[in-house]
C-alpha cells in the first residue's frame, strides 16, 4: 500500500472519531446522513464505519468520491483494429506494341544500253538475210526482254543504215536509208511503238575499222565480200528497267528435338542355385 493511501486511511479514521453520533453506518464501509449522503469530516474526508475495509470501499458506489485510489481501474479500452493491408496494385497485362509488316520492297531503276550490228547485207540490196533476222529475233526477246516488261519503259530505238564504199555518195545514202527503213518495220511488226524509233542511213561515212585493209586493187567479186561487214544496220535502246526486289528466301524448318531411345533396365544376374 502506497504511503498517501496509509496518510488517507489514517485522516479518515480521524474523521470518524468526530462524526456526531446522529449519523447512521452503511454496509459499504461508510457512515451516512438520514438522506443516505456520506459523512464528511471537518477536512472533508468521508467517514468509515466500524466495518469499513478496502474491499467494501472498492465496492462502493462513493468510491470514486472517497477514495479513488482504491476503485477498480475501467477495463483498457480494446486495441484498435489491425490496419487494412493496402490494396495491391493492379496488375495490367503488359501490351506488346503492335508489329506491323514491313512495307513491300520497290522495284530499281536500271538503266539499260543495247546495240546489235547487223551485218553482212547483200550488195546492192536492202533486205535482211535470214541470218540477220534470227540474231534480231533473239535481240528483241531475250536482249530486251527486261525493258519489255510492266513498269519498264524503251526510251528510244535508233537504226541507222550503212553501206560500203562502192557507188556514189548519193546512191549510197539512199539504200543505207532504205535498209534502216526495212529494219524499222521489221521491229515494228515485232511490237516495237514506232513513236520511240528513230531512224537514219548515214551511208559509207562509218566503216567498221577491219575494212581498212580492202583495197580497189582486189578483184571486184574478192572487194565486194571484203567490205560485207560495213553493209549493215546497226540497232541501238536506250531505256529503264524497274528491276523486281529479290524474292525473301524461305522460312527455315523448325530443328525437331531429338529423340533419344528409352534406355532398357539392365538385367537382373540369375540367382546361383
Amino acid at each position: 500500500m502506497s504511503s498517501a493511501l496509509r496518510n488517507t486511511l489514517k485522516m479518515l479514521a480521524i474523521a470518524a472519531a468526530c462524526v456526531p453520533a446522529t449519523a447512521m453506518a452503511q454496509n459499504d464501509g461508510w457512515v451516512r446522513s438520514g438522506v443516505n449522503v456520506v459523512v464528511r469530516s471537518g477536512t472533508g474526508a468521508c467517514v468509515m464505519s466500524g466495518v469499513w475495509t478496502p474491499a467494501l470501499a472498492a465496492a462502493s458506489e462513493a468510491c470514486k468520491e472517497c477514495t479513488p485510489d482504491l476503485c477498480p481501474k475501467p477495463p483498457a479500452p480494446p486495441p484498435p483494429p489491425p490496419p487494412k493491408p493496402a490494396p495491391k496494385p493492379e496488375v495490367k497485362p503488359e501490351v506488346k506494341p503492335e508489329v506491323k509488316p514491313a512495307p513491300p520492297a520497290k522495284p530499281t531503276a536500271v538503266n539499260v544500253e543495247l546495240k546489235i550490228e547487223l551485218q553482212g547485207i547483200p550488195f546492192n540490196k536492202a533486205e535482211l538475210t535470214e541470218d540477220n533476222k534470227k540474231e534480231l529475233d533473239v535481240f528483241l526477246t531475250k536482249e530486251m526482254a527486261n525493258l519489255r516488261t510492266p513498269g519498264s519503259t524503251i526510251g528510244a530505238m535508233i537504226i541507222s543504215g550503212h553501206t560500203d564504199y562502192i557507188g556514189s555518195d548519193s546512191y549510197n545514202k539512199k539504200q543505207s536509208e532504205r535498209r534502216a527503213q526495212v529494219v524499222k518495220d521489221y521491229v515494228t511488226a515485232k511490237g516495237i511503238d514506232p513513236k520511240v524509233i528513230f531512224w537514219e542511213g548515214v551511208g559509207e561515212k562509218r566503216p567498221i575499222p577491219v575494212t581498212k585493209f580492202c583495197t580497189a586493187k582486189m578483184p571486184r567479186k574478192q572487194l565486194i565480200e571484203c567490205l560485207a561487214p560495213n553493209r549493215r544496220v546497226t540497232v541501238e535502246v536506250v531505256g529503264v528497267w524497274m528491276k523486281p526486289p529479290p524474292k525473301p528466301a524461305p522460312p527455315k524448318p523448325e530443328a525437331k528435338p531429338e529423340v533419344k531411345p528409352e534406355a532398357k533396365p539392365a538385367a537382373k544376374p540369375a540367382a546361383k542355385p
